[in-house]
């Protein structure tokens, strides 16, 4: 008998496990991406772009002829560079100012552009020294193993 009273707990138990994330609204996790948010056009993003979309679907699907695709996917990418080209001048996305930061902070050689070492004192590539700048007063140090700011007359982090 007592183990048909605890077998019968159990299966109530494991019953109302499953079924509680069915019965019980839940608030979804801090950004997850709900399905209208999928059908709608992310916000901020530019009417040009969201168009062309649309017309490359609507191509193949065969609700334009080739003569309007051609027309309009002309006059939707100029809108869409000069918006780009507008937005690029300001980062808002958040990818991108992080992108810009971690840049920021790259050493960068003359010849052969930004390194990603950042505590480089070579560049990798071509083997030309790196040349560094003051912390303080931000004078370029140019000579390998300056102890000192040619300029302030600082330390010079090690």
């Amino acid at each position: 008998m007592l183990a048909l009273i605890v077998g019968s707990l159990l299966a109530v138990s494991a019953l109302a496990f499953v079924l509680l994330p069915l019965l019980v609204p839940s608030a979804p996790p801090a950004g997850a991406r709900t399905l209208t948010s999928r059908l709608a056009p992310p916000a901020g993003e530019d009417e040009a772009i969201v168009a062309l979309r649309e017309i490359e679907f609507d191509r193949v699907t065969g609700k334009l002829s080739d003569a309007d695709y051609e027309e309009l996917r002309a006059r939707y990418t100029m809108r869409a560079l000069e918006s780009l080209r507008a937005n690029a001048a300001s980062p808002s996305d958040v990818a991108e100012a992080a992108i810009l930061a971690y840049r920021s902070r790259l050493t960068s050689c003359a010849t052969c552009g930004p390194r990603s070492e950042v505590d480089a004192i070579y560049c990798s590539t071509c083997g030309t020294y790196l040349p560094g700048e003051c912390g303080s007063c931000g004078a370029v140090v140019s000579e390998f193993g300056a102890a000192f700011c040619a300029a302030c007359g600082r330390q010079l982090a090690a």
